[in-house]
């Protein structure tokens, strides 16, 4: 379950990244531990997420955040490139990913599976299409739980 504050975090955080060239990916608040941690994924939208990227936004964000006090007491900002080996949400990676391995988790079984492994193919408002051996499957949207790229060895 999504903390609360994360949607209101996602509204801070957003303007501030596009000023820098930046995007959101994921936003995650770990409150189990001592003290929480928030964790930001950013991507750099023309070229490969740097540290200094991560910097900027660290420095921007934690400014922001100290100022509106959406987190009461201390915690840990962590600033992060999502990596390779992610979930699948936008449009565009959904285009910047095609021809990648990929794996489809859905919650109730898609001809007699819950978990399809092949390469993307490509995203409509119907279904996920991936290729598995020359065969193309269009897995309904509504049963995905999740797509995520799969980790290369």
């Amino acid at each position: 379950m999504t903390h609360p504050v994360i949607p209101q975090i996602i509204d801070l955080a957003t303007p501030i990244a596009e000023q820098l060239g930046l995007e959101i990916v994921e936003v995650v608040f770990q409150t189990n531990k001592r003290p929480p941690v928030l964790r930001v994924d950013i991507r750099n939208k023309s070229s490969d997420t740097s540290l200094n990227d991560c910097e900027q936004m660290s420095r921007s964000l934690e400014a922001n955040l100290d100022a509106t006090e959406l987190i009461p007491g201390s915690y840990v900002l962590e600033i992060s490139s999502p990596g390779i080996s992610r979930q699948l949400n936008s449009d565009r990676e959904f285009i910047v990913f095609k021809g990648f391995d990929i794996i489809v988790k859905t919650d109730t079984p898609f001809e007699n599976q819950k978990e399809w492994r092949g390469k993307l193919q490509g995203r409509d408002e119907q279904a996920v299409y991936l290729n598995k051996k020359g065969r193309v499957i269009a897995i309904p949207r509504q049963l995905i739980t999740k797509v995520q790229l799969e980790a290369q060895s």
